[in-house]
């Protein structure tokens, strides 16, 4: 008999993931199911980026590449962050992989292990621990609230720290919450970091999702000295509906980059040739499709945050980016809805599932508990049909 690994052993599947496979075994037996477990754009990707794609099939553009990604897509990254941020690559402190998630994993497997500690505020996305875990660091988790914006304030993060810490993981704008910290916020948690030995892993794959005044921040450009304690990660997958192409991509100091590519070329080679093709051209060309994307996601953030403001007991913070809402359904913990006994977020979507076909995340899995989240990465009618439904749940 195999045995199991203790590392595999100790990790848990996705719970989007596994909220998202639950809705296919609902639609397979025939049920019409409002699915808002995944973050995933559901718009096709930009014609020009799959145009480029074909084209770098035609070129014969399908073999391995080097480890660390195409010299021309680092030198394009490199040049974005520039005209972007106002910060300074070359393509040697560049790194593409196979997706943001692939990115973090490099990221966490070449700086942290046995005997160090990650900080990380709560709530946060699902994957962060258990990376975490893998390589035998400890996560140390920071509770925020919805009443402090599930922000991490400087004070806490100076409580957070002890001499093993070794690195802070910052996500804004934020999965699942939708927080956008702002500038002036950051800056105040970057003087704690530069006032200590730790390192930050900022991921910023949501960069260009904020709505309203809220704007997304580069944390490596808030300090002098700053870029060089820090991994910022982000990737093509949301700004461009691209999720299924698989880039991602890391920039830092390049004695960093270049350890996560020795771990990448022994993991995964390199990234997909044809898909770094497509990333190449999603960053150079025409950014109309990212605004046309980014409205309409806010359009919907609208429409979901007032029907839900409207649902009765449900607290919905208003989220600044991403296309999340996570929102506090714990006024029906205790209570009998639909036949179904609720005490938690868990009980409350799978009960939601079972009965009227509705697939929400419970907040437990993020570090929330009394929250879901619902992706709002769907159509406006379909978020109409699956609120009603949640209306009717909810009133039992």
């Amino acid at each position: 008999m195999i045995r199991i690994s203790q590392v595999a052993s100790a990790v848990q599947p996705s719970a989007t993931l596994a909220a998202a496979a639950k809705a296919k075994q609902l639609q397979a037996a025939g049920k019409t199911v409002f699915d808002f477990s995944v973050g995933e754009p559901d718009f096709a990707t930009p014609e020009h980026i799959c145009a480029a794609a074909v084209e770098a099939m035609r070129k014969g553009q399908t073999r391995y590449t080097i480890a660390s990604g195409t010299a021309e897509l680092r030198s394009t990254i490199a040049g974005w962050y520039q005209k972007t941020y106002g910060i300074r690559y070359t393509p040697e402190q560049v790194l593409i992989s196979n997706g943001a998630k692939h990115s973090l994993h490099n990221a966490l497997f070449a700086t942290v292990g046995p005997g160090d500690e990650v900080i990380i505020p709560t709530p946060y996305w699902v994957s962060y621990s258990d990376l975490v875990q893998m390589t035998g660091a400890r996560y140390v988790l920071v509770p925020t609230t919805a009443a402090s914006g599930f922000k991490m304030t400087p004070a806490q993060l100076k409580s957070a720290i002890t001499p093993r810490s070794r690195l802070l993981m910052l996500n804004s704008p934020s999965n699942p919450t939708g927080a956008v910290y702002t500038r002036a916020e950051l800056e105040a948690l970057a003087d704690v970091v530069l006032a200590s030995d730790l390192s930050v892993l900022s991921d910023e794959i949501y960069e260009k999702l904020t709505f309203g005044d809220a704007k997304a921040t580069c944390f490596a450009t808030l300090r002098p000295g700053l870029a060089e304690r820090t991994l910022t990660i982000s990737g093509a997958s949301k700004t461009y509906a691209m999720t299924g192409w698989r880039i991602g991509w890391t920039l830092g100091p390049a004695p960093v980059i270049k350890a996560m590519a020795n771990v990448q070329s022994q993991q995964t080679s390199c990234p997909c040739s044809v898909s770094q093709a497509a990333a190449r051209a999603a960053l150079e060309g025409d950014q109309v499709c990212v605004e046309t994307m980014r409205k309409e996601f806010e359009a919907r953030r609208d429409l979901v945050c007032s029907r839900l403001r409207a649902l009765p007991g449900v607290q919905c913070p208003i989220p600044e980016g991403a296309f999340y809402a996570f929102f506090d359904v714990s006024s029906s913990f205790g209570k009998t809805l639909m036949g179904h006994k609720v005490t938690d977020s868990m009980s409350f979507c799978l009960a939601l599932l079972e009965t009227l076909q509705v697939n929400l995340v419970p907040g437990s899995a993020f570090g929330g508990e009394g929250f879901v989240r619902l992706s709002y990465a769907t159509s406006r009618e379909t978020i109409q049909a699956g609120l009603e439904r949640l209306e009717r749940f909810l009133r039992g």
